[in-house]
């Protein structure tokens, strides 16, 4: 009876412990901007089949977007996500609307370089040019249906340099899209936080012990979401910048060996950090 007793205390205690053990912290590690370059495209590749890249972001109506629709079909249970655009920022490679847009455009028919005001590019956002809601949406719906046509993985959307937040209007209509496409994982609604590197990041190693730091302030039973841009240090990311960010090779070439660095997922499980995407967010 005794032994009976004990061992009935023995499985409560057990079962107790395991109910007071804290949910681990989770991350996602979204890169962005698929399509805008070759190099961007095969670093988000190997970043994902590498290394701790959990989600995907595709510039739709980018110039290496049939690329990326190519490569994407290597990894078909990757997550990927349409990165809404209304910009194209680089100096030296442009893209334009996928609709007529008029309001959308610049002088030479290109999307306007930059989301708001900027000092570096006078009068050439789409806050300063009266961009209609009407063209914005025409727009967006253009870009995910391009999307949802060729790459069956994706499951939701984001926002080239906040583009979708340029006004509450078009807050609210990007997310009536959204569930109208049925691709509406939003992680506000699942209460994610954003994740940033803790202390200088501009060469690789920084970036490392910067990610190290900031992993170390994860919280047990949070969520968090890591944003960056992988890319590699080649001739052609060497020439694509734009007034303000002109070390775009280095700086995503750093964004690619952090993502891919052998330690990180070994440093993230000790941590007790799981690794999740957007599509494991309804799940919990």
């Amino acid at each position: 009876m005794k032994k009976s007793i004990i061992f009935l205390l023995f499985i409560l205690i057990a079962d107790l412990s395991k109910a007071q053990k804290p949910a681990p912290a989770r991350l996602i590690v979204r890169g962005d901007d698929m399509g805008f370059s070759h190099s961007g495209n095969l670093a988000l590749m190997k970043s994902h089949q590498q290394g701790i890249q959990t989600s995907i972001e595709v510039i739709v109506p980018s110039p290496w977007f049939p690329e990326a629709v190519q490569l994407l079909k290597e990894i078909p249970d990757a997550d990927v996500g349409i990165h809404l655009a209304l910009t194209s920022e680089w100096d030296l490679v442009k893209w334009r609307p996928l609709t007529d847009a008029p309001s959308l455009r610049d002088s030479n028919g290109y999307f306007y370089p930059m989301v708001f005001p900027n000092k570096n590019y006078p009068g050439q956002s789409i806050k300063e040019n009266n961009s209609t809601l009407q063209d914005i949406e025409k727009e967006f719906r253009a870009q995910i249906e391009l999307a949802l046509r060729h790459i069956p993985q994706i499951s939701h959307v984001s926002a080239h340099m906040g583009c979708a937040n340029i006004s509450e209007e078009v807050k609210a209509m990007t997310r009536r899209l959204t569930k109208e496409y049925k691709i509406d994982i939003d992680p506000v609604d699942y209460n994610v936080l954003p994740f940033r590197l803790e202390g200088p990041h501009k060469t690789s190693a920084e970036k490392w012990e910067s990610f190290k730091a900031a992993v170390r302030k994860m919280e047990p039973g949070k969520t968090y979401l890591f944003v960056e841009h992988p890319g590699l240090d080649n001739t052609e990311l060497q020439a694509i910048h734009h007034i303000g960010y002109e070390d775009v090779a280095t700086d995503r070439q750093g964004v690619t060996e952090l993502f891919t660095n052998p330690e990180a997922k070994d440093f993230l499980q000790k941590q007790g950090v799981q690794l999740i995407s957007y599509k494991d967010l309804p799940v919990r």
